[in-house]
């Protein structure tokens, strides 16, 4: 025991900080520096792309004070949140210029969106159009040359209200009555102040180049019965060759777009009759669709899982055990009410809980585990119409769904497994660059999800040492996770550069609890398995719809639905065509015969429409030494060959 007169003084320095970086380094600040100051001690490079910062995974001003010790991470335009940030103060700016334009607009809303932003503005009388876009346009720049900071103000809520009621802005004072007081906070940039959360990149001078994409209606806060405000689409960027990047790559979707595609290949329709968002699959479009469900039933079964089959409905207590009735019950479909009294019945939103049930038929040891079912389920949720969008928002659509029961200590091996199907699935259609996105809780509101935190924190640790030791390329959202369970989202990029999620895995240990899912273990005691789910296609619907766009409908040779089309010059060469389709299709080959009383010249442009990967010309001479002569999809002709010389050369293309 020390001596009571023995005094020593431990001096803490109130006033410093350690800010921590991604790559695990620390730096020691003076409470209150900003991310800019610490990017500009890494480099003045840096700070000048620096466009906002994640301290402690929130989205900063990169100017704002930092006042205790922190993780940082420093985001530019490589990053989301950095991108969604400049877009975000892009709004702002816009917002400046047509209150500068057009004096007496009210202002509604503008956040950022996946590719710009839009505002919803009050034009009052006037009728504003795209005639307009430019000299908006012209107002930014000239606004965002004067490079005005974003200055960001905490404003008491009794001052936030005084100051829009003498705008008579009745739309930020609705937005005011839904906040409390000690959250509010101005921004300011140039002599433009709005109502707003944040965050903004430093000043205006970043943003170089912008273009207004489109106008349109909506009604404020999404709510039927308010006041219809028109709705102005932009995009910007921190360099003008990036606008012209991007206009290049909107022109090019506009031709790889799913929905014109499909029609034009005749691959799947809607109909107003069936109703909206049920797609309806065509016979060429089915033959794509039963290719890729072969190719993933045998990699499956390859793998241990075992087919089922289960109903397209349930009963509604099965859902409200499950929890998808609590937290889908909005977005489904209307409960199917029977002759009995109290019997509801609904379209099944998800598959998983009917795998439970299957998992429930007889008792399980550890010995059985894993224990793997797979089914292609068709599900149904009740999206807004306005959401429904061809083939990749549907209201009813197809899972690649499987579901793996194992024990604890089977998790980390079954999940790379997965990892690995995915990947091959990936390759197989040449998405060959994508990072894998784990998907965690919201660290603040747990309320979105069900379960111990003892229990997410194990599936959590299960994902990241999975990824870990497969050594993906990740990024981490918190808040993105399946409110049973956090999950793997792959997250692919296309030919042009955009980006899609397809692939799924996930973690659960919550529904086994629900649905008391037991087997007996080693030590002959009852125990849980855990739950993985999974979808390599994700659905089928959607994945088809990012194929198509991904390839400009040039699918794989393997998977395209005809791969020849045999092209008659005229009928008197039907016969000896129909003999060609005849042989090819028993070397597995697959096409039909043009036999359509058109020129050829129409035919070839048809076909070449169509997307078929080659035709096969028939004339006189091709009729009278057996010959075709061949042309190939987008190359032109590759010249007369036999049909065992075609078949030959078909197959090493199949191969490559």
């Amino acid at each position: 025991m020390p001596n009571c007169t023995d005094r020593r003084v431990i001096i803490i320095d109130l006033e410093k900080i350690n800010i921590t970086l991604p790559d695990g380094s620390i730096r020691e600040y003076e409470r209150g520096a900003t991310a800019m100051d610490v990017a500009r001690d890494i480099s003045e490079g840096l700070a000048r792309n620096v466009l906002a910062a994640k301290v402690n995974e929130e989205v900063w001003d990169a100017t704002r004070p930092i006042n205790e010790s922190s993780d940082l991470q420093l985001l530019t335009w490589n990053d989301d949140e950095g991108k969604s940030t400049f877009w975000h103060s892009s709004a702002h700016l816009m917002a400046e210029a047509l209150e500068a334009l057009y004096p007496g607009i009210k202002l509604g809303i503008g956040p950022p969106i996946d590719n710009g932003f839009y505002y919803d503005i009050d034009f009052g009388d006037h009728k504003f159009s795209s005639d307009e876009f430019p000299k908006v346009e012209a107002k930014m720049i000239e606004l965002a040359r004067q490079d005005n900071t974003y200055k960001r103000i905490d404003v008491s809520k009794d001052d936030a209200v005084l100051y829009f009621k003498e705008k008579e802005d009745p739309y930020k004072l609705d937005l005011l009555e839904r906040l409390e007081d000690g959250s509010i906070t101005f921004y300011e940039q140039g002599g433009f102040t709005d109502l707003c959360r944040g965050p903004h990149i430093p000043s205006t001078g970043k943003i170089k180049a912008v273009k207004l994409m489109l106008v349109a209606g909506a009604y404020w806060l999404g709510d039927e019965k308010s006041k219809q405000l028109t709705r102005i689409y932009a995009v910007s960027f921190p360099k003008q060759k990036e606008l012209k990047q991007h206009l290049h790559m909107l022109e090019e979707a506009k031709k790889r777009d799913h929905k014109k595609l499909g029609k034009e290949m005749e691959l799947f329709t809607f109909s107003e009759k069936v109703g909206a968002g049920l797609p309806i699959w065509l016979p060429k479009g089915t033959a794509v669709r039963e290719r890729l469900e072969k190719y993933m039933r045998q990699a499956q079964i390859e793998r241990g899982y075992m087919p089922v089959v289960t109903p397209h409905i349930g009963k509604k207590d099965l859902y409200v055990t499950s929890g998808h009735y609590e937290k889908y019950g909005e977005d489904s479909f209307q409960p199917i009410r029977t002759p009995n009294e109290d019997e509801e019945f609904l379209l099944k939103p998800m598959n998983c809980p009917h795998h439970c049930e299957v998992y429930k038929f007889k008792p399980h040891s550890y010995k059985d585990l894993p224990m793997r079912v797979a089914e292609f389920g068709t599900v149904y949720r009740y999206e807004q119409s306005g959401e429904l969008s061809g083939l990749a928002r549907v209201r009813g659509f197809t899972q690649d769904d499987a579901h793996i029961f194992c024990t604890p200590e089977q998790i980390k091996d079954e999940f790379i497994d997965v990892i690995d199907l995915v990947i091959e699935t990936l390759n197989k259609l040449s998405f060959n660059e994508f990072t894998a996105q784990i998907s965690l809780r919201d660290k603040e509101d747990r309320s979105k999800y069900i379960g111990s935190d003892e229990n997410w924190e194990k599936a959590e640790n299960a994902i990241i040492e999975a990824t870990k030791e497969r050594d993906l390329e990740t990024v981490t959202e918190y808040g993105e996770a399946a409110f049973y369970g956090p999950k793997l989202d792959f997250m692919v990029k296309d030919a042009i550069g955009r980006k899609w999620q397809l692939g799924t895995i996930q973690v659960d240990y919550n529904l086994p609890e629900r649905f008391e899912l037991e087997y007996v273990g080693s030590d002959n005691q009852k125990h849980r398995p855990v739950m993985i789910h999974r979808a390599p296609f994700g659905s089928l619907e959607r994945f088809i719809g990012v194929l198509i766009e991904h390839c400009a409908g040039n699918f794989p040779l393997w998977l395209t639905p005809d791969q020849i089309a045999i092209l008659p010059i005229s009928e008197k060469y039907n016969e000896y065509s129909q003999k060609v389709l005849k042989y090819l299709n028993n070397h597995d080959i697959r096409g039909f015969v043009d036999e359509r009383n058109e020129k050829i010249g129409k035919k070839i442009r048809d076909n070449e429409i169509k997307k078929i990967p080659y035709m096969l010309i028939i004339g006189e001479k091709e009729a009278e030494n057996q010959q075709v002569s061949v042309r190939k999809h987008k190359e032109g002709d590759l010249g007369v060959q036999s049909l065992d010389e075609f078949i030959a050369f078909f197959n090493k293309e199949l191969v490559d």
